[in-house]
């Protein structure tokens, strides 16, 4: 993407967070996530997102991110737009993969400082002095995992900041998203964060989602994602019920960790987790294993996921 224009034109529908898989020396794998990408791409994706919260930025040094956002544009181009997550508690890191994100051509996305006690007023004002950085402008990631959730008058103040292209929702309690759906549908671009539950943000005018678990079960949630999409809401209620026990499991033991087994039972490119996340292994690995041979052998999904 080129500006700030192509970026809120191009920012809608299903965007894969790919994982990032890493070898049992701890180095990326950058084959094998070059492989999940044109894997992503094949089948249609909207986008994609590189090196957020599941694909564990906080487990690598700036250096690598830096190396991971140059290696991901050289294979993608501008096939797809590419969210590029330039999170950090240090705003030095912070300010320089937004500016690299921006030159790129991807989209950076940045969460609030995750500091000790920052102040509505220091986040706004830490965002007003991101936004200007890119020349795509930013994605602000409302990510409650971190320890620190935006409320809506704070993201409505948010985005009056030019530069700031959407919103990725990641506290997806209902009145939050009714009021943000409400206040700032047509003003910025609205993603929901989570695909375990975003048939609400969706019916209530979001305009897409990010999808970790899809890197294990891509063919099952893009075609959720796509009925939803055509109106075919119950279709997309129906699709979305098949894989509630792969849902569960991920609540139950985490991502990336529950995604990368999925993947590589699947013959995927998962690869490993990064320390202090550990891989499954185990009860907890039969268990995904078990759940995945029940769904590939369910009607609806037999055909789907035999690929």
């Amino acid at each position: 993407m080129k500006d700030i224009t192509e970026s809120r034109a191009r920012l809608a529908g299903i965007f894969n967070i790919t994982v990032t898989p890493f070898a049992a020396d701890g180095s990326i794998d950058t084959a094998g996530l070059a492989r999940s990408m044109e894997r992503v791409i094949g089948l249609g994706y909207d986008g994609i997102l590189i090196g957020g919260t599941y694909g564990e930025f906080p487990a690598m040094t700036a250096e690598e991110r830096a190396g991971l956002f140059r290696t991901v544009m050289d294979v993608v181009g501008d096939r797809v737009p590419v969210m590029l997550c330039s999170a950090g508690s240090d705003a030095r890191t912070v300010r320089e993969l937004t500016q690299l994100a921006g030159d790129l051509g991807g989209l950076p996305m940045v969460t609030p400082p995750y500091v000790s006690e920052v102040t509505d007023g220091q986040i706004v004002a830490f965002f007003k002095d991101m936004a200007p950085l890119s020349k795509t402008g930013i994605l602000v990631y409302n990510a409650p995992g971190i320890g620190i959730t935006l409320q809506p008058d704070v993201i409505e103040e948010l985005a009056d900041i030019e530069g700031v292209v959407g919103i990725k929702q990641g506290d997806l309690s209902v009145t939050p998203i009714d009021k943000i759906a409400n206040r700032l549908g047509g003003r910025i671009k609205l993603f929901c964060a989570s695909d375990l539950a975003f048939l609400g943000p969706m019916m209530a005018g979001f305009d897409g989602i990010s999808s970790t678990n899809s890197c294990a079960l891509p063919e099952l949630i893009l075609a959720t994602y796509r009925a939803l999409e055509a109106g075919d809401a119950r279709t997309a209620r129906e699709l979305h019920r098949l894989w509630y026990p792969f849902r569960a499991l991920a609540r139950t033991h985490g991502q990336p960790q529950m995604v990368k087994a999925a993947m590589n039972l699947r013959g995927f490119d998962g690869g490993k987790v990064r320390p202090p996340l550990r891989d499954l292994e185990g009860t907890a690995l039969d268990e995904v294993a078990a759940m995945m041979t029940a769904l590939a052998a369910h009607p609806p999904t037999k055909v789907m996921l035999a690929a």
